[in-house]
């Protein structure tokens, strides 16, 4: 579909983004239904996906909730998890800083995974894209993508709290993050910080108040950053 008004934009956003809601549908079912397993009620998982709109951060502070960690290091893990998103911005901004306010505020709290994975890739195609048909492409591809967010995730809360309390199932949150990062692992940096932070989390398993979550983090994420200088050295040495 070629974009020649904000409208053919809008709607090539809504095809772009389309294909995760097959991710999105069990996704959002599964937490719902971990939430109300972990003490939450129906209404609070539902304010809990509109609030923070993040799978992976809503996972971790589940799991740190459920592990009775304090109030101050669930919000730090969370917020660990989701410093993607202040580089997601970033890279954003050359192409719709330029955007009317509300539609800047707008599109922050719509900056997922999904929007920005799609949104970005478009922008690069096609750079003589003007800022409405920007904006109009980067709402449609979250069309898709987050009224099912919430609508699922409300589903999940209302099977979850149908669930009996024998049916464990907080194992299934593991699980969900192994299935998110294994299509991640795209690049020797990716592996190398994956593999630091398992080894570092590891090494300090026994930290207060799962402290070794966050430690772990920063570790791959230096150890990632680190291996990428080192393939640019060396990428530059052979051009």
């Amino acid at each position: 579909m070629g974009i020649t008004t904000p409208k053919s934009a809008y709607l090539k956003g809504i095809g772009d983004g389309a294909p995760f809601i097959l991710v999105i549908i069990p996704f959002a079912t599964l937490f719902g239904l971990i939430a109300t397993e972990a003490g939450l009620s129906v209404f609070e998982t539902l304010a809990f996906s509109v609030v923070v709109i993040a799978g992976a951060a809503q996972f971790t502070a589940l799991q740190l909730l459920q592990e009775e960690a304090p109030t101050i290091i669930v919000l730090a893990s969370a917020l660990a998890v989701n410093l993607r998103m202040a580089m997601y911005s970033a890279s954003l901004t050359p192409w719709i800083g330029g955007a009317a306010l509300w539609q800047r505020a707008l599109a922050a709290y719509l900056t997922v995974d999904q929007s920005y994975v799609v949104s970005i890739a478009q922008y690069e195609r096609a750079p003589d894209m003007t800022m409405p048909q920007r904006i109009a492409y980067f709402f449609g591809a979250v069309t898709p993508v987050v009224p099912l967010w919430y609508i699922f995730t409300f589903v999940g809360a209302l099977l979850g709290a149908q669930v009996p309390d024998t049916w464990a199932l907080d194992f299934a949150i593991p699980i969900t993050f192994l299935a998110m990062i294994a299509p991640m692992f795209r690049t020797l940096a990716h592996v190398i910080a994956a593999f630091v932070a398992v080894i570092v989390s590891l090494l300090v398993v026994d930290l207060p108040y799962s402290l070794g979550l966050i430690v772990a983090g920063v570790s791959g994420m230096i150890a990632g950053a680190q291996a990428e200088v080192w393939a640019e050295r060396r990428t530059g040495a052979r051009s």
